[in-house]
């Protein structure tokens, strides 16, 4: 089973869910809780129900993904990821909206912290395809195209935060998360 982790302010059923889901079949795409400690919590929950062989992580779900797939020794496919988003989500502190649907949600000042919490700083080699576009308006992808530097990584020049074309890549991830060599 494929668990899809949504990125910042984001939905389980987006554009890339859903032309996964068509794809592997076998593909969970929660919505989850906007704190990261819930969010994580509810991951860990669910992994551990032992089905899971496959983590696919955009942006703030990639981050999540990459905390996750180290502990508990799961291959992930990271679109986009974020690096630092203690840093880079300082900005959105108050109320937001879910681009998906306009839902509010509260971003407070402690989920920075708990941010925190969640950085991995030594991952194991082989254990992620990192899948980046160049033209990602949000993050600079040169950060994790450095911060996995010993991961399977792939840069398209051009594309957006969105990584919109996710169906070029399909037979990619199919292929990584069938290969038993890496790790």
């Amino acid at each position: 089973m494929i668990l899809y982790i949504h990125g910042f302010g984001s939905c389980g059923w987006g554009e890339k869910s859903r032309t996964l889901k068509e794809y592997f079949g076998d593909l969970e795409a929660p919505d989850l809780p906007p704190r990261p400690l819930e969010a994580v919590k509810f991951l860990e929950r669910r992994i551990g129900e032992g089905d899971i062989d496959l983590l696919i992580g955009s942006s703030l779900g990639g981050y999540y993904a990459t905390y996750l797939g180290h502990k508990y020794r799961i291959k992930g496919v990271l679109l986009n990821p974020s690096t630092r988003p203690y840093e880079t989500l300082k900005d959105f502190i108050g109320e937001q909206r879910r681009f998906c649907d306009g839902t509010p949600f509260q971003w407070k000042r402690e989920y920075i912290k708990e941010l925190m919490e969640y950085d991995t700083h030594h991952i194991r080699r082989n254990l992620f395809l990192v899948l980046l576009q160049s033209g990602d308006e949000v993050l600079d992808y040169r950060l994790a195209l450095d911060r996995y530097r010993n991961q399977r990584r792939v840069v398209e020049y051009g594309g957006n935060h969105r990584f919109e074309n996710i169906g070029d890549y399909l037979s990619m991830i199919k292929n990584f998360r069938e290969d038993n060599g890496g790790h």
